[in-house]
């Protein structure tokens, strides 16, 4: 799987660049389209911003799987994994966390099943809601500009270049 970006304080305090070494978690997530080629985004309320599906990959558990149990945990969609795009590397050197994220676009079937959120999840207010790519991205790019949280920057950071990576593939053309 080829590297698409490393996020790292530098991009978010301007501090210089520092990597770290020893992975903390590593995280499987990405773009989930419909038939219609809308996006499933996931809305925190709480927070009033947006981030993909996805979450962390459980112990003997490859990232394909973990960001299919993810899509359906938290969209209530079973979906097909269309295309890998690689993984972001996160350097939080405040908090000494470095997680590897894998990336994929996926298809959602036509099949619902209600959703299975963590307490943390539900009391972030989070929903699934469709919407066009040049949405999402648009979305992306305001919860990215607005938001002020050392941790939630890297989410944002991270999840907007997935989707700018998956624009590209699906659209063909740059973004």
């Amino acid at each position: 799987m080829q590297l698409i970006r490393k996020i790292t304080d530098n991009d978010i305090l301007g501090s210089p660049l520092e990597l770290l070494d020893t992975i903390s978690r590593h995280g499987s997530r990405g773009v989930l389209v419909d038939s219609q080629l809308q996006v499933a985004m996931m809305y925190m309320s709480k927070t009033n911003l947006y981030k993909l599906p996805g979450g962390g990959v459980d112990k003997g558990e490859n990232s394909k799987d973990a960001f299919l149990r993810e899509i359906q945990e938290e969209t209530g969609y079973d979906a097909e994994i269309l295309h890998e795009l690689g993984y972001i590397e996160e350097h939080k050197n405040r908090n000494k966390f470095l997680q590897f994220s894998y990336c994929y676009i996926a298809k959602a079937h036509a099949s619902f099943r209600d959703t299975m959120l963590t307490d943390n999840e539900i009391q972030l207010g989070m929903v699934v809601q469709w919407m066009t790519l040049h949405q999402a991205l648009a979305v992306m790019q305001e919860s990215v500009l607005n938001c002020t949280d050392y941790s939630a920057k890297f989410m944002l950071l991270r999840d907007k270049t997935i989707l700018e990576e998956a624009a590209r593939i699906l659209t063909g053309e740059a973004v």
